[in-house]
């Protein structure tokens, strides 16, 4: 049965999000693409695919405890050091989407995540984000361990991701088949 929640993010919002059920096996982000959006190609600029997959994360991430209160008082967060958007479709002004993540993998201080970006009303994919994150304490600004209560969290979220298989959309090379032109790799 899917579940409407409200979490309290690190950026101060209370977001309604909806967690479905393990069935599902992912964490669904419902948002709209807002005017100030589009750019001049009357579609959803590549910024803000960014910033949507990032509500998506925040949202996420307080639903493993990492909410405002965790930030502040813990005085611990998490830092993106590596990303990989694609882009497969366009967003038009007012479109609804939904954002599907799910956790590819973690250890003690890192989390891999992927999400799928999907139109409300369709299932295909309209653009994909690949991260990962680190655990950092905010004083020391280094990398540390994630707290018992937040590896448990994880925990319990990857039990339900037991029918996920690795996206073909991850872990990708950018290249170009047959170039006219490509420095040497190394």
């Amino acid at each position: 049965m899917s579940k409407i929640t409200k979490n309290l993010t690190g950026y101060g919002l209370t977001i309604e999000a909806k967690k479905e059920s393990a069935e599902n096996s992912s964490f669904i982000y419902y948002g709209d693409v807002l005017p100030e959006w589009i750019d001049m190609n009357g579609h959803m600029n590549v910024a803000y695919y960014v910033k949507a997959f990032d509500l998506a994360i925040d949202v996420h991430w307080a639903e493993l405890g990492i909410t405002q209160n965790y930030i502040e008082i813990e005085n611990l967060s998490t830092f993106s050091v590596e990303s990989h958007i694609t882009y497969q479709d366009e967003m038009k002004v007012r479109e609804k989407f939904r954002i599907a993540s799910h956790v590819l993998a973690y250890d003690d201080k890192r989390i891999h995540l992927f999400q799928r970006m999907y139109k409300s009303t369709a299932d295909h994919i309209v653009a994909t984000a690949e991260w990962m994150n680190l655990h950092v304490n905010l004083e020391t600004r280094r990398v540390t361990p994630w707290p018992s209560k937040i590896l448990m969290a994880l925990e319990e979220q990857v039990k339900a991701h037991k029918k996920i298989i690795w996206p073909d959309e991850a872990g990708k090379r950018m290249s170009i088949k047959n170039p006219l032109y490509e420095i040497k790799s190394r």
